[in-house]
C-alpha cells in the first residue's frame, strides 16, 4: 500500500506526479482550480474534455486528460456525487486506481484534494479518504516475477489539515486500513500455508507483546478439558488440529462493560462427509473471515490504545475428510453442555460458534457478544455480496452495529430472527439439528442465539461481503476484511446497547 500524507495546499508538480480533480454535479469543477496562478491544466480545456466524456460528476466518473510535456502527462478528473462518504470513498479509489495505472510509465505520487464543491472535508471525510487510499491501493501477490510499479504516495490535501481533530482522524484511519490490510493478508493467504496453528501464530505475532493485550491459544488438550466438542468435531477429520485464539485487550481506563468478538474460523472448508463440489471449495480459503476480522479489530483498538476492554474468540479448524471425520447423525456437546445432531457436515461454522459464544458467556465475562461469520449462502442469495446480514437481540445493539457500519462503509441490513421457524431446530435425540433448513441465515441465527443465553447479542453473516470477485470503490477482489470497521467505529462510540454504553 502506498503512504498517504495529508496536508492543507497543493504541493508543486514534479514530474512523476498526477493529480486528481475532483468534480461535482453537472461537471462542476472545485474553486481553487481557478485560483491556482498556474494549473496544471486549464479549466477550459477540463471543462471541454468533461463534456466530450459526458462526465456529470457522478461518483466514481473518470476523465483523464493528458498535459504534453509531462510524464506521466496526466489529470485524473474524477467524480465525487454530492459528497457523501460513501461518494467520497469511491472518488478516492477511482483516483488510486487511476495512479496505480500510471505508475507502471512512471507516476510516484498520487495529489489527492478531498475538498469538494459541496463541502469542505473534516475528521470523518479525511478518515475515510485515507483509509479508502490506502485500501484501494491494497494488493495480494505470490509471483515468480516482479510485482509491476506501484505509487509511493498519496497526498491528500484538505485546507483544514493542521486541525488536531483533522490529525488524528488521519492517523486513526491509517491505523483502521492497516488492521484492514491484515485481515486481507489473512483472508488470502492459501490454505495449504494457512491451518489452524499458522492461523494461530499470526495472531500472535501480530498481537502478542501489544499494550493491554494478551492472547492465549487454546491446543486440542485444552479443548477437550474445557469442552469444545463443536470445535473438535469439525477439526477431527484433519491431519492439522484446531485451535481457539483468545485475543484480549483491557486498557487502565476502561470501564466494566466487557463485549466479546467470536469470528469463524475455517481455514479451508471442504464440506467434510457432506461435501461441497468442486465449485463450491474454490473460495473456501476465505471461510476464516469473520476469525480476521475480529482479530483485525484488537489489532486497530489496541494501535489506538482505545480506553475499552474487549475481547476476540476464534475458534480455527479445518473441516477436512477423512476416517475420523464427523459424521451426520453424531451428536455433539458443545461448551456449557448443550447438545447437537449433525445432519449436515458441511454446517460447521454454527458448530465452532457455538462454542465460541459459550465460552465468551460462561468463561471470559462478556457483557454482549457480537460473532462475524462466513455463514450461509442464503444471505450471499438474500443480500448480495456488498451488504450483511445482522441479527440481534436488541433493537439498540442493531441500531448502533448498523450505524457504525455505515459510517466504515460496511453496510448491513437487519433481518429477523422468527419464533416461527424455531420447531424446524428440533431434535430427538439433542437440544437441537444443525441443518434445520430454509429460511438458511434465519435459522442459522436461532441456532446461535441460546449459546449467547440472556446477553445482548448480534450475529454479523457476512457471506457476501467478506470476499470480492472484483474490484470496486476500496474493496479489492479477494478477502475484504469486511467487520472489522464497523466493530472499530462501533467500539470507538463505547460500544452501545439499547442506546447506551454496554453495561
Amino acid at each position: 500500500m502506498p503512504r498517504v500524507d495529508v496536508v492543507p495546499d497543493i504541493p508543486a508538480l514534479g514530474t512523476d506526479d498526477v493529480l486528481a480533480v475532483p468534480v461535482g454535479p453537472g461537471g462542476a469543477l472545485p474553486r481553487w482550480l481557478d485560483a491556482t496562478a498556474a494549473p496544471p491544466v486549464s479549466p477550459e480545456l477540463l471543462t471541454g474534455a468533461l463534456a466530450d466524456t459526458g462526465n456529470k460528476g457522478a461518483a466514481g466518473t473518470q476523465t483523464f486528460v493528458p498535459i504534453a510535456g509531462r510524464r506521466p502527462r496526466g489529470v485524473a478528473a474524477v467524480g465525487v456525487g454530492e459528497g457523501t462518504l460513501p461518494d467520497l470513498r469511491t472518488y478516492v479509489a477511482t483516483a488510486v486506481r487511476r495512479g496505480q495505472t500510471l505508475a507502471e510509465h512512471g507516476a510516484r505520487r498520487l495529489v489527492l484534494p478531498v475538498d469538494t464543491t459541496a463541502a469542505p472535508a473534516g475528521a470523518a471525510e479525511v478518515r475515510a479518504a485515507v483509509e479508502a487510499a490506502l485500501l484501494a491501493g491494497y494488493r495480494f501477490r505470490e509471483l515468480s516475477k516482479p510485482h509491476p510499479p506501484r505509487l509511493a504516495t498519496v497526498t491528500v490535501v484538505v485546507a483544514d489539515a493542521t486541525d488536531p481533530a483533522v490529525t488524528a482522524a488521519a492517523e486513526t484511519g491509517r491505523v483502521s486500513a492497516a488492521a484492514v490490510a491484515w485481515a486481507r493478508d489473512l483472508v488470502n493467504t492459501p490454505s495449504n500455508v494457512k491451518n489452524p496453528a499458522w492461523f494461530a501464530e499470526q495472531a500472535v505475532d501480530r498481537l502478542a507483546g501489544r499494550p493491554h493485550v494478551t492472547v492465549t491459544v487454546l491446543g486440542p488438550e485444552e479443548l477437550r478439558a474445557g469442552g469444545f466438542g463443536g470445535v473438535l468435531a469439525v477439526g477431527g477429520g484433519s491431519a492439522t488440529p484446531p485451535r481457539v485464539v483468545v485475543a484480549r485487550y483491557r486498557h487502565p481506563a476502561a470501564g466494566p462493560g466487557h463485549p466479546v468478538l467470536v469470528g469463524k474460523g475455517i481455514t479451508f472448508d471442504t464440506g467434510g462427509l457432506s461435501i461441497k463440489p468442486t465449485a463450491g471449495m474454490r473460495e473456501m480459503k476465505t471461510d476464516m473471515a469473520g476469525g480476521a476480522a475480529v482479530l483485525a479489530t484488537i489489532d486497530a483498538v489496541s494501535a489506538l490504545e482505545l480506553p475499552v476492554a474487549v475481547t476476540a474468540v476464534v475458534p480455527a479448524a479445518e473441516n477436512s475428510v477423512s476416517g475420523s471425520s464427523y459424521r451426520p447423525a453424531d451428536v455433539v456437546r458443545h461448551v456449557g453442555g448443550r447438545t447437537t445432531e449433525v445432519l449436515n457436515t458441511d454446517a460447521e461454522g454454527r458448530m465452532v460458534l457455538a462454542d465460541g459464544l459459550a465460552y465468551a458467556r460462561l468463561e471470559l465475562g462478556a457483557t454482549v457478544l457480537v460473532d462475524v461469520a462466513t455463514l450461509t449462502g442464503a444471505m450471499k442469495v438474500a443480500l448480495g455480496t456488498r451488504t450483511a446480514g445482522l441479527f440481534a437481540t436488541t433493537d439498540g445493539l442493531a441500531d448502533a452495529l448498523r450505524t457504525a457500519g455505515a459510517r466504515a462503509g460496511e453496510p448491513s441490513w437487519r433481518m429477523p430472527l422468527l419464533e416461527e421457524h424455531r420447531d424446524l431446530l428440533d431434535s430427538a435425540v439433542a437440544d437441537a439439528n444443525n441443518a434445520p433448513g430454509n429460511p438458511g441465515g434465519t435459522t442459522a441465527a436461532l441456532f446461535l442465539q441460546p449459546f449467547a443465553g440472556d446477553l445482548p447479542w448480534a450475529h454479523l453473516d457476512v457471506a457476501g461481503p467478506a470476499r470480492a470477485g472484483s474490484d470496486e470503490a476500496e474493496v479489492v477482489k479477494g478477502g475484504t476484511g469486511f467487520g472489522a470497521r464497523t466493530l472499530l467505529h462501533w467500539l470507538e462510540a463505547g460500544a452501545p446497547v439499547d442506546g447506551v454504553t454496554a453495561p
